[in-house]
């Protein structure tokens, strides 16, 4: 094998290139390894890398502390391949004020690439394949509340007062906004009773003009 490895005979070229703190997939370290395998197992075994996953390295980065475990983002980039990812706490859901009380303990990763849960060192993720999600800077509440609806049945929550609160709280919501999110992101589920909630929130604004009419009339 040519290139970085054999450049410098002798030398451990990999272990010299690891930095603490990052995570490294085995075709990365390709370029620094003649028998990157065996340098791997080497370095695990020695502490100097911990393995996170089938190919997935990390090199612990110490204070006073401790080991301090890698960036989620770094580390679920490197999983996927990919940058654009979402990924979350359900009990985000609570910000909406919306009667849910849960707290829990897994993170949920909307991707492009790969479906179901993996164990990446001590953590356990639920990823889920997704044709379409915002990007992490993009979260809405209107999103929020769309993406709530749509795994309800998930949460350890009270249905029926979730769904009572989210239809009496839907005018607190951007409506232009909401619209959209319920577009590109609802289920059809969702899109049939967040519709249907609207289209009774816009029949009874129209219906109070009409009211109040005869009542200005009569005074």
């Amino acid at each position: 094998m040519t290139g970085l490895a054999s450049a410098v005979p002798g030398s451990n070229l990999l272990s010299r290139h690891v930095r603490a703190g990052k995570v490294y997939r085995r075709e990365d370290l390709l370029p620094y390894s003649n028998s990157v395998d065996r340098e791997l197992q080497r370095l695990v075994s020695s502490g100097t890398l911990r393995k996170l996953a089938q190919g997935l390295y990390f090199k612990p980065k110490k204070n006073v502390f401790g080991e301090v475990p890698p960036d989620e983002k770094d580390l679920l980039a490197a999983f996927l391949r990919d940058k654009n990812f979402l990924s979350f706490n359900p009990s985000v859901y609570n910000s909406l004020r919306l009667g849910t009380t849960q707290l829990y303990n897994k993170t949920v990763v909307y991707n492009h690439k790969r479906h179901g849960q993996f164990k990446l060192g001590n953590r356990t993720y639920d990823f889920r394949v997704k044709h379409r999600f915002p990007k992490p800077a993009q979260v809405t509440p209107e999103f929020l509340l769309v993406d709530m609806l749509n795994n309800l049945s998930e949460l350890a929550e009270d249905e029926v007062d979730v769904l009572d609160h989210a239809q009496r709280k839907l005018a607190s919501f951007d409506q232009k906004l909401l619209r959209k999110m319920l577009e590109e992101y609802g289920s059809v589920a969702t899109k049939r009773r967040v519709g249907g909630w609207l289209a009774q929130q816009t029949g009874q604004a129209a219906l109070a003009p009409s009211v109040a009419a005869p009542l200005m009339a009569h005074d």
